[in-house]
């Protein structure tokens, strides 16, 4: 389960916010850092909602289990 977990983002990574009913690419750099706020549990093919930089956008589950390394202490400034 990925739900409330923080991950850094080894390599840019494709994602889609929603504004206004619209849709749009947002690329996240490497060095991103991200916290899970939702999940499906159907498949790692399924998108994920995260949160990056008080946005929330969706990205691929699997992008999150390959590109990512987990966080497990809160820096001070994160």
């Amino acid at each position: 389960m990925l739900t409330g977990k923080r991950f850094r983002i080894e390599r840019a990574t494709l994602s889609v916010e929603a504004q206004n009913g619209k849709r749009k690419a947002v690329l996240l750099p490497a060095g991103a850092l991200i916290q899970v706020l939702s999940e499906s549990q159907q498949s790692k093919d399924a998108l994920i909602d995260v949160r990056w930089e008080g946005r929330t956008v969706s990205m691929f589950a699997v992008d999150v289990d390959v590109r990512g390394t987990e966080v497990l202490e809160q820096s001070v400034g994160a």
